[in-house]
């Protein structure tokens, strides 16, 4: 039996961790053990719990612990989600084979900087590499490099697992809009508060609910205070279960600065919800503009688009009908399996 070791450097739950978890789930009627390795916290261990996989605790962020984790599992393969991680296993792993697995881009890598060369190291040592999507790898300062030893692997989940989860909801939902997302400076949660200000001038009884939590959390209510939007805009901390909030809602909008291939995003596309987003990284790959959602870098847009949306039932059934199609393209798991597989058989060879 072939023993693979997932690492990742957060304690949160997110959109790589959730990556991991359909992973860990593909494989479970194989011949193959997956451990879940990463920073310690109750966020994490109640989402590995849910799902009956194992978890392999890390006190810190460094050499030292991921080496312990490492030594402990005896690995036959370490797979390593991001670049923190991609860096301190490839000075931890002596020996042992390791693929790398970026989720987004952040822009500090796409120039000269620490993170873009240390990143260079792993790489280098990398049996391959795994990019969510063309942006983040055409992003990332040194990409011309790797090109041999790098393939674009878009997310996928597990839609009718999804849909399970979402019918053990027993909750009823009534809100127009959904943001589903952490509440950090990649996402740039004060911009969704002013898209959401100008969205509630025209439209005085709107619902929203934001789904998420993270380091901007307060300073974010905060802001929905100061613009006095607060009695439309309703945060619900983080929700392991947001599917049945997502369907129920007219759409789901996305401010991002940048993205990877958004879990989120890919989730409401099989619940067939429609995406209003900044145009960034992945999203672009994902959303059909006026097809499927629409993109626009203008706050202006961005809610005269979300007011069509929940004004107009016909714009909204075409976009849903156009939405469900476009997500059975891409959520193809034994297409997403079969990659993995060939990596994974190439890196013990």
């Amino acid at each position: 039996m072939k023993r693979i070791l997932h690492v990742l450097m957060s304690s949160t739950f997110s959109g790589a961790e959730n990556v991991v978890c359909q992973i860990i789930s593909m494989y479970k009627n194989d011949d193959v053990e997956m451990l879940y390795g990463g920073i310690d916290g109750p966020v994490i261990r109640n989402a590995l719990d849910e799902r009956g996989f194992k978890f392999i605790p890390m006190k810190k962020r460094s050499v030292s612990e991921v080496s312990r984790i490492i030594k402990e599992t005896k690995p036959d393969i370490i797979h390593a989600h991001d670049m923190k991680a991609s860096y301190f296993v490839s000075l931890a792993c002596g020996k042992i084979p390791f693929i790398s697995h970026i989720h987004n881009n952040n822009f500090d890598s796409r120039g000269l900087s620490l993170k873009s060369l240390l990143f260079y190291h792993a790489a280098k040592k990398a049996k391959h590499i795994f990019w969510v999507s063309e942006s983040s790898f055409e992003g990332y300062k040194f990409h011309d490099r790797f090109k041999d030893k790098s393939s674009v692997l878009y997310n996928v989940i597990d839609k009718a697992a999804l849909i399970k989860k979402m019918e053990t909801d027993s909750s009823e939902y009534d809100f127009d809009i959904a943001y589903v997302g952490r509440l950090t400076e990649p996402k740039d949660p004060i911009r969704l508060m002013n898209v959401f200000a100008d969205i509630i001038k025209a439209m005085p009884d709107v619902k929203i609910a934001v789904a998420g939590t993270g380091d901007m959390a307060e300073q974010t209510k905060s802001f929905a205070e100061q613009l006095k939007i607060i009695d439309n805009v309703k945060f619900l901390g983080f929700m392991s279960n947001p599917y049945k909030l997502l369907y129920s809602s007219k759409l789901m909008i996305m401010t991002s600065k940048w993205e990877g291939t958004p879990m989120c995003a890919l989730e409401a596309m099989a619940l067939g919800v429609p995406i209003v987003s900044t145009p960034t990284d992945g999203l672009c790959e994902l959303v059909n503009d006026g097809k499927t959602g629409f993109l626009s870098s203008d706050n202006a847009v961005l809610s005269e688009k979300c007011i069509e949306i929940i004004k107009d039932a016909g714009l909204r059934q075409t976009l849903s009908e156009n939405t469900l199609k476009k997500a059975d393209e891409l959520l193809l798991i034994p297409v997403y399996k079969a990659a993995l597989d060939a990596e994974y058989e190439k890196a013990l060879m």
